[in-house]
């Protein structure tokens, strides 16, 4: 019986050969800690072994600064001075400040994850590396902590579910659409502590922006990791950042032809229609077509989920087929999920469209993911957003928000409550 991608990069992680549900430990490629969290794994590091404890391995520990940058208060600002003294005194060099953006996406663009790396982090999305083939997982304080050590940490080996997707997306539709479909499918147990890897003809010709897209929502569903293996575009962009080591691996790591898995689903996505999580959850999934005319007050494109160059670019290509300005009154807020994506947008003349059309153009952060950012709904308000979670109150309490993609949130903002974003381009043809 052949082994599934999760099975193998365990093995390689651990030393030896493991079977599903067995606790292994493993050795850390790299443990990552958030602003937000931060300051606590250090401190209990230092709580357990003592200030002038070393850790095992500077260069495999990396702090982001993506929650709350430029920090929004006091403490804030002195839990990122914790966390930049500690890696001074460390020697970590991988400390990505406020100027950077997401983490996941920072280092991904800095050539800091590959295929079969095991990387830890604070924040649960942590996953979505699974987009180039690495098992990423979100954990507690302690257990980065921990990691700082010796450069382990255990896991309980997951089975395996595999989802087949083909075909190709209408002018309107995307990743973020089957994402969201998959989503109302499955529901919030749907992929309960499984390894899920992603296949199929679409996949194969998926950019790093759709493969991140899919990923990102993973936790939602309950699932340990995602899995995609670069080819292509997204293989040879992540030599040029991470080395030529990951061809090697991508061969070495992907599942064998025999691989057995717990689940296989098919999808076909030539006749997918645009697709949103309604109030309050994520797996409260409805068409765009059965909510449209839904009036909005605010909507918002970025995070994790939706902030590379491609997700705003086709953002903005409905908003110039929507005549380049939004409605009266309507809140429209972009954030790219980094520094490298925002100039990209600048130096391609997005960003002046964007502000003369009437949108609020941010510094590369998590952003709306949470109230405790600029932006938050008053309560009452109607929010759209591509962020990956719309629980009561996550932006605002007494708000409710409705996830979609890039595209049908530009679309709302265009016309002022919920639109297909088909119908805008429909109309720019006719």
């Amino acid at each position: 019986m052949g082994k599934t991608a999760i099975m193998k990069i365990m093995e390689r992680a651990s030393g030896r050969e493991v079977q599903v549900g067995e606790r292994i430990w493993c050795k850390v490629d790299l443990a990552s800690a958030r602003d937000f969290g931060g300051a606590n794994c250090v401190l209990q590091f230092e709580k357990e072994m003592g200030k002038d404890a070393k850790v095992w391995d500077p260069d495999k520990i990396a702090y982001t600064f993506d929650l709350q940058a430029p920090s929004h208060s006091e403490k804030v600002s002195n839990n990122q001075k914790i966390i930049r003294e500690f890696a001074k005194r460390q020697g970590i060099q991988n400390v990505f400040d406020i100027n950077h953006g997401i983490g996941q996406h920072v280092m991904l663009e800095a050539g800091l994850i590959k295929p079969g790396d095991v990387v830890l982090g604070t924040d649960s999305h942590m996953n979505l590396l699974g987009a180039v083939g690495a098992f990423a997982t979100g954990v507690g304080n302690s257990d980065i902590a921990a990691s700082y050590i010796n450069g382990t940490s255990w896991f309980r080996v997951p089975e395996t579910m595999k989802i087949e997707v083909e075909g190709e997306f209408k002018p309107g539709v995307c990743m973020r659409d089957l994402l969201t479909k998959i989503v109302g499918d499955l529901g919030a147990g749907g992929m309960d502590f499984l390894a899920v890897e992603f296949v199929g003809e679409t996949i194969e010709k998926a950019a790093l922006a759709e493969r991140i897209t899919l990923c990102s929502m993973v936790t939602e569903m309950s699932g340990k990791v995602p899995l995609i293996m670069p080819n292509g575009e997204v293989l040879d962009w992540l030599c040029g950042r991470a080395g030529e080591e990951v061809r090697t691996r991508v061969k070495e790591l992907s599942a064998d032809q025999d691989a057995e898995y717990c689940k296989v689903l098919h999808y076909n996505v030539s006749d997918l229609e645009p697709m949103a999580s309604c109030p309050d959850a994520p797996d409260n999934v409805k068409p765009i077509s059965e909510i449209a005319g839904t009036k909005v007050d605010q909507i918002h494109i970025g995070s994790c989920s939706n902030g590379r160059f491609e997700d705003i670019k086709a953002a903005y290509d409905i908003l110039m087929a929507g005549g380049g300005r939004i409605f009266p009154g309507m809140r429209a807020i972009i954030t790219p999920s980094t520094t490298e994506v925002q100039i990209q947008c600048a130096k391609e003349g997005l960003l002046e469209k964007f502000l003369e059309a009437g949108v609020v153009f941010t510094n590369p952060t998590c952003a709306l993911c949470t109230a405790e950012h600029y932006g938050a709904l008053p309560s009452g308000d109607i929010g759209c957003s591509t962020t990956n979670r719309n629980f009561i109150g996550k932006v605002g309490k007494g708000s409710h928000t409705y996830l979609m993609s890039p595209m049908s949130a530009m679309a709302t903002a265009v016309r002022g409550c919920i639109t297909d974003p088909r119908e805008i381009l429909k109309e720019a043809k006719a």
